[in-house]
């Protein structure tokens, strides 16, 4: 594709008129987040190995997003209230020194609160940058910012896992933290000597209050459905269980009587309104995809005998599969947005039953075809729910329904480590796991996963079905 004159010289402007700092320090902040989770999928066999707690692994990550989306909500009021130079400072030593909690840990717990402190260190990182693109970058260069920012998500799906499997096959895994806690403090100073993030006299509204009660629910929601799966017990499990549904639907309840400072749409998972169904689709999609990044790289080095850095690379094939696809389809037309978003949603589904025969039984060729299948669905289908959420959201909730898009991407995530925890821990995953028994978590911790996409599969048909329709706020 040929370039013109007017988008060459939106580069340079990019690059150029103080543009250049800005774009390397929001760009830094979104790196440390996106490759963080990859880093720690690929290290994760050596960690076990080294300080053990193979049953809180999934704990790893739902911390991590839990972190994410409390400090994710915040961004915004804490940018309004002190500034977004003091408040990304903060979201980097917040970062920095879950880092080294990690690389210090003596146990499995210890390693826990540096993932917490990770996750709201880098969730801030991401949000404030993305708030940083909207304060400080005009219109006119602002596509290519997001451009650059997309780009650098691709390429963290390839460093994220040689830099970590790097670190694993030289044993030296807490040092694979102070590596990423180095790059958070020299932000932190950068962003304190540079000028670069001044933001211009009114460029944000008055601060809305912080939903910390909310917040705190939802995570002790998260919290109690992790807790599960720590110690199987036929009592005990359920009933954890269901306190944390309870807390949840509490959420949505205190959550749906706010206004002003609201995180999600109205009647946000009701498949009988069109932003509704859509929530629900990416919540159960979120949550029936986590598997493989949680306990892909444990059970490829038990089951293949491969290296750490070939286990990484196997979990960012999806990551890879999704941008590839993203780029192929990004010219699609309106009137075909319904037919890819099922596309993408059954090949996500497809690509769930593959892995529950592949991981435990197949070879490496086909847990990795079916890798890329499954980041490819998401490809091939997200950036068209996002065009008909906006179109079918109520007047005055098109912003708040977008928003929540990532939000419920991030609570699906957590929900979906803690549910697939209780599944491997129930099929026996220990410290010092067996290859009948690896075989046995393998297939479970995907055809557990089976029924949630099938709901979402459902949500997808009925997002679909509201095409050219208005929103129904409050059902069908």
């Amino acid at each position: 594709m040929r370039t013109g004159k007017g988008d060459s010289e939106g580069w340079r402007t990019l690059l150029s008129q103080g543009n250049l700092a800005r774009l390397v320090i929001v760009c830094f902040g979104v790196w440390l987040h996106a490759a963080d989770s990859l880093l720690v999928a690929t290290m994760m066999p050596d960690i076990v190995t080294d300080i053990g707690g193979a049953r809180f692994v999934a704990w790893t990550v739902a911390l991590y997003e839990i972190g994410s989306i409390g400090s994710g909500a915040s961004a915004a009021v804490l940018a309004m209230r002190y500034g977004l130079r003091p408040a990304m400072t903060v979201a980097a030593l917040v970062y920095l020194a879950g880092c080294a909690v990690s690389a210090m840990a003596p146990a499995m717990w210890v390693m826990l609160a540096g993932r917490l402190a990770q996750g709201l260190g880098g969730g801030g990182l991401a949000a404030l940058s993305f708030i940083a693109i909207s304060l400080l970058f005009s219109r006119s260069v602002m596509p290519r910012v997001m451009a650059a920012v997309s780009a650098l998500w691709g390429i963290a799906a390839f460093i994220g896992p040689l830099v970590g499997g790097v670190f694993a096959d030289l044993d030296l895994w807490r040092d694979g933290f102070w590596f990423f806690a180095a790059q958070a403090l020299l932000l932190a100073v950068w962003i304190g000597v540079s000028r670069a993030l001044r933001q211009p006299d009114g460029g944000v509204a008055a601060a809305a209050r912080l939903p910390v009660w909310r917040l705190g629910v939802l995570s002790l929601g998260v919290l109690a459905i992790a807790a599960a799966g720590i110690s199987i017990r036929p009592v005990a499990t359920p009933l954890m269980v269901a306190a944390g549904l309870v807390l949840l639907a509490l959420f949505l309840r205190m959550d749906g009587r706010r206004e002003a400072n609201r995180l999600l749409p109205r009647n946000p998972i009701d498949p009988r309104n069109g932003v509704g169904a859509a929530l629900l689709m990416v919540l159960c999609f979120s949550s029936a995809t986590i598997a493989f990044s949680v306990y892909g790289p444990l059970l490829l080095t038990a089951l293949h005998e491969i290296p750490a850095l070939v286990a990484g690379y196997m979990i960012a094939a999806s990551s890879i599969g999704w941008s590839v696809m993203a780029i192929v389809v990004s010219g699609a037309k309106e009137r075909h947005d319904g037919a890819l978003i099922l596309g993408g949603m059954g090949i996500i589904t497809v690509s769930i039953a593959g892995l529950a025969f592949a991981v435990p039984h197949g070879s490496l060729f086909s847990v990795l075809v079916f890798a890329l299948l499954e980041g490819g669905g998401f490809g091939l289908a997200w950036t068209f729910i996002l065009r008909r959420v906006t179109a079918l959201a109520p007047s005055g909730e098109t912003a708040r329904a977008a928003a929540a898009m990532p939000t419920l991407q991030q609570i699906g995530y957590a929900l979906g480590a803690s549910y697939v925890g209780i599944v491997a821990n129930s099929a026996g995953f220990a410290d010092r796991i067996a290859r009948e028994t690896a075989e046995v978590v393998g297939f479970w911790i995907f055809a557990a996963c089976l029924p949630l996409a099938l709901v979402g599969l459902y949500a997808a048909w009925r997002f679909v079905s509201f095409a050219g329709r208005p929103a129904l706020a409050d059902g069908a």
